[in-house]
């Protein structure tokens, strides 16, 4: 029992010393090769960064360049959304049609699970590649989506 117990460990030591090394050899390669460093310098490179294309940030609402978004106010997304991140406000129009009054999105209680973006069946929104949105008050971090940019500003 005690042979078995012995060899169990000295296994365990063997194959961890074995791991360790494999893993001094990537850092050790890329040393000598810094061509293949995948690492992002970011502060520095700012202005080329890059997000990867699986990256998850903050839900927005893509708009044509007539300022028209495709969201119908159905609310699936709403529905969808475990934690009630987002507030679809429908009106109605002129002609007693049911469209998007306000698209309320918080980013605060946002656990970016892309729930919201797969179960949109018109393709409205989508998640964004922005990632800085340090604030000191949480008010900030409440959006209306179904802005464009330049009404969002005035």
């Amino acid at each position: 029992m005690k042979k078995q117990a012995c060899c169990a460990y000295l296994s365990k030591v063997v194959m961890g010393f074995i791991s360790l090394l494999r893993g001094m050899g990537v850092t050790i390669g890329y040393f000598f090769s810094p061509k293949k460093i995948v690492t992002q310098q970011y502060p520095e490179n700012r202005e080329s960064l890059q997000m990867m294309a699986r990256f998850r940030g903050h839900v927005s609402m893509p708009h044509n360049e007539k300022g028209e978004h495709f969201c119908t106010a159905c609310g699936i997304c709403e529905k969808t959304c475990p934690n009630g991140t987002i507030s679809v406000l429908a009106t109605k129009d002129l002609s007693g049609r049911k469209v998007l009054g306000k698209y309320i999105y918080r980013f605060s209680q946002c656990t970016l699970c892309n729930l919201c973006i797969e179960s949109c069946p018109f393709g409205a929104i989508v998640m964004g590649k922005d990632f800085e949105f340090a604030v000191y008050d949480r008010e900030e971090l409440i959006f209306t989506l179904n802005q464009t940019q330049e009404n969002a500003n005035g």
